[in-house]
């Protein structure tokens, strides 16, 4: 997939208010690696009194959560969740989004943008942010 504008995104405002309302955020590639990006949002809002559930292929534990191999085998519900993943996942980790029915935040990280699968969010009722992190916005204040 070649590098996307993201024409649907949720405003500086909206995205304040996302991350004021959400309690429990999935994340989607957080690696065990404390030098890789996902590792440091992950400890950053753990840190900051989020509910953090890490979706990685391996690894039993990640900053003291329990691992799930996948969205669908998480057993309680998630308020978000945040992909550190290529964009060309987006459409299948939407479609479960929408599956479970719990998921209200579809967050795509810095320089992941799928506009395809941001517009099924939208239609699902779902509020959407491309090509942000989390961790600089909360910093940034």
């Amino acid at each position: 997939m070649e590098c996307e504008f993201a024409t649907i995104n949720s405003d500086n405002k909206e995205v304040l208010e996302i991350l004021e309302s959400v309690k429990t955020i999935a994340i989607l590639g957080l690696s065990p690696n404390e030098t890789k990006a996902s590792n440091m949002v992950g400890k950053f809002l753990q840190n900051h009194g989020y509910k953090i559930v890490p979706v990685y292929p391996k690894e039993e534990t990640i900053l003291g959560e329990k691992v799930y191999r996948s969205l669908k085998e998480i057993p309680f519900n998630v308020d978000m969740v945040d992909i550190f993943r290529k964009p060309d996942a987006f459409n299948a980790i939407i479609d479960i989004c929408i599956e479970r029915k719990d998921v209200k935040v579809f967050w795509g990280q810095l320089g992941l943008v799928n506009n395809e699968a941001a517009q099924k969010a939208l239609d699902a009722g779902m509020r959407v942010v491309q090509n942000q992190c989390p961790k600089i916005v909360l910093q940034n204040r």
